[in-house]
């Protein structure tokens, strides 16, 4: 009974870090065309809960080739972290950047730097970009998928948000 136990935690912990809602990029393919129009549908106050905290955010709306967002993650009534970017129209196409900052906004990136996402396809309720994926679910819940690197590990997380 015990050996089963472990069995259908170690299957069950195997399903939940398995990547089955990111993409990766292809060099070879490249990104496909896109405008902002085609992402427009993420703009909002977007509020959930992931790393044992309350997650939030602030999507705006196209402006000036662009959509910029900001992001927190609150535990025990304190902010861990901050990241701030945007998905800009560049080249024909769609690229998303973002930088992260502790809770005095020191970054983590050098000063020169951005984590970059590349555009790898768009479906009709989601956006693929390299290692993180956009999923409506309707127009006021949507899901982040997001592939997180740590000790040598890949995880891809998920982030259930509902519409302030």
């Amino acid at each position: 009974m015990k050996f089963a136990i472990i069995l259908l935690l170690s299957l069950s912990l195997n399903y939940c870090n398995s990547q089955n809602n990111t993409l990766k990029y292809d060099e070879n393919e490249g990104s496909p065309k896109a405008t902002l129009k085609d992402v427009s549908w993420i703009a909002g106050h977007w509020k959930g809960e992931a790393f044992g905290g309350i997650t939030e955010e602030i999507w705006s709306p196209p402006l000036g080739n662009s959509m910029m967002f900001s992001f927190k993650l609150v535990n025990d009534g304190k902010v861990v972290f901050y990241e701030l970017g945007a998905i800009t129209e560049t080249n024909e196409t769609l690229l998303l950047q973002l930088k992260h900052f502790g809770p005095d906004f020191k970054g983590w990136e050098e000063k020169e730097e951005s984590e970059t996402f590349k555009l790898v396809k768009i479906e009709n309720n989601r956006v693929y970009f390299n290692d993180f994926t956009f999923e409506k679910i309707s127009n006021n819940e949507i899901n982040l998928y997001v592939v997180i690197s740590e000790k040598g590990k890949q995880e891809e997380v998920k982030f259930n948000y509902r519409k302030e």
